[in-house]
């Protein structure tokens, strides 16, 4: 027997198989929707007792150099699959004790105030200029938020 020597047989034999290729195709596709986020504020607080007025712009000073606006930071999730990641904003010098001193320069913490979208995780972990992960925990009492004080 002879085959046929036409294009028709061919597509007629193509054409299936390109329909469950293309289905396939779409079928993976559904699987690489993005994950919702919530958006929430990362607050880091580093304890550095530095004498200074209050809420001035600052950063991390002494050993904690490091973390000042403009420094690299990643959110990680507890498997370490990086979140998110920026640019530090400019800390903001906060009162390490609530007595009134009835000086202008007392002693504060810097603190900044990271605005991210993150997806739920049971974990999350912050790392600033590739130094050593600090842990992150939950805080509603401003709004969602995870905190991390420095050091901890």
């Amino acid at each position: 027997m002879r085959r046929p020597t036409n294009g028709y047989a061919r597509r007629a034999v193509l054409a299936p198989l390109l329909g469950a290729l293309l289905a396939g195709v779409g079928l993976t596709g559904c699987a690489d929707e993005p994950e919702a986020t919530s958006p929430m504020t990362v607050r880091v607080l580093v304890r550095d007792i530095n004498i200074r007025e209050e809420g001035v712009d600052c950063a991390g000073t002494g050993p904690y150099l490091f973390i000042h606006n403009r420094a690299a930071y990643r959110i990680l999730d507890g498997d370490g699959k990086t979140l998110t990641d920026g640019a530090l904003p400019p800390g903001t010098s906060v009162r390490t004790f609530q007595e009134d001193l009835e000086v202008a320069r007392i002693p504060t913490y810097c603190e900044f105030a990271i605005p991210v979208s993150v997806p739920p995780r049971d974990r999350y972990r912050l790392v600033v200029d590739d130094r050593a992960p600090i842990d992150l925990t939950a805080n509603n009492d401003e709004g969602p938020a995870l905190v991390a004080v420095v050091p901890s």
